[in-house]
């Protein structure tokens, strides 16, 4: 680390591929995805679905990708979707649910730990009739980017989905970050997702790879959403490129999530010290704060230009995240940064 290096804390997409990540995708076997025939891809998804517990998978571009063709394929235009207030299909994918799927979106009180209330869901589901639209499925987010990254516990997920399961509805994870929810917890990612119908999964945010997400769920359903995939344009070729990058993240990079949840917690605390900001007791590795004196704006133009970078998180919060390319080290540097902006504004 050098004095002038930027300690990027926008977000955990913002890793590169490390050395031994980029020679495994050089030497990736590859063939023409949309035909079935790229070796690296299906080793891939055999290994994802393996993982989460699941029949099969579909290797897709993002997280977004994942989400939407999860939710075409277990859904008909005109259905009813339960899903969490803060959720990031809610907030974060530009309305496909509603602009693609003709979908809408009922959305139901996320409390802080990222859960929903199970009474809340039964709440929602309307009885039949020919004035209202049908509710078909419950999404739920593990971990929860806007509760802080919040780790949904087994028993809470097993509640939700009991509940969604007796009234006829299917459940859909997001689990962009479910191996954080795992390592936090000490809990197999299978189990954090057994409930559920279908679950998504990155590879481009804490798992360190430069591109992909992958959806897995029953055979049946992977062969719908792969219609749906197509018709979103997520049909790759030689994707096997990238599927190499991912294949290398599972093998190497889930374990070390553990110093990503380190650095956060001594993140948290280093911000608590500044009467300035207020931030979250961090369960993996995002930091949440709120700004008690000044602005977001005015804060995020100080750590710029200390070279710390973070994003807007909503109304008077911020948010840091920390991810492989950022030691320890670079955490304890930030916070000394942070001070000098902090003793900057005060005597400006």
């Amino acid at each position: 680390m050098t004095a002038d290096r930027i300690i990027d804390l926008r977000s955990d997409t913002v890793t590169k591929p490390t050395a031994g990540m980029r020679a495994a995708m050089a030497a990736a076997d590859v063939g023409d995805d949309v035909f079935g025939d790229d070796p690296t891809v299906n080793r891939l998804e055999e290994m994802a679905a393996e993982r989460v517990g699941k029949e099969a998978a579909m290797f897709v571009p993002s997280g977004t990708m994942g989400n939407l063709c999860a939710l075409l394929a277990h859904t008909q235009p005109g259905d009813e979707v339960l899903l969490g207030s803060e959720c990031h299909i809610y907030h974060y994918e530009v309305g496909g649910m509603a602009r693609i799927g003709g979908l809408l979106a009922h959305p139901l009180p996320n409390r802080e730990d990222g859960s929903i209330a199970p009474e809340d869901v039964r709440a929602a589901i309307r009885p039949q009739n020919i004035h209202s639209p049908r509710v078909t499925l419950l999404c739920l987010e593990n971990t929860h980017n806007r509760c802080g990254g919040a780790a949904l516990r087994v028993e809470t997920t097993d509640a939700l989905c009991a509940a969604a399961h007796e009234a006829g509805l299917r459940v859909h994870l997001d689990g962009a970050r479910i191996f954080n929810a795992s390592v936090a917890l000490g809990v197999p990612v299978e189990r954090l997702a057994r409930g559920a119908d279908s679950v998504m999964f990155c590879f481009s945010k804490g798992l360190g790879a430069p591109v992909g997400s992958i959806l897995c769920g029953e055979r049946d359903f992977i062969e719908r959403a792969r219609r749906f995939r197509k018709m979103l344009g997520g049909g790759m070729r030689q994707a096997g490129v990238l599927a190499a990058a991912a294949i290398y993240a599972l093998e190497h990079h889930v374990g070390r999530l553990a110093e990503d949840h380190e650095n956060a917690k001594l993140l948290a605390e280093g911000l608590r010290q500044f009467e300035a900001f207020l931030p979250n007791e961090p369960e993996t590795n995002i930091v949440v704060a709120e700004v008690r004196r000044g602005t977001v704006e005015g804060w995020l133009r100080a750590f710029a230009e200390e070279g710390v970078l973070a994003v807007p998180f909503g109304p008077g919060r911020f948010r840091m995240v920390t991810h492989l390319d950022v030691s320890r080290a670079d955490i304890e540097e930030a916070l000394r940064r942070i001070g000098r902006a902090v003793h900057s504004v005060s005597t400006t």
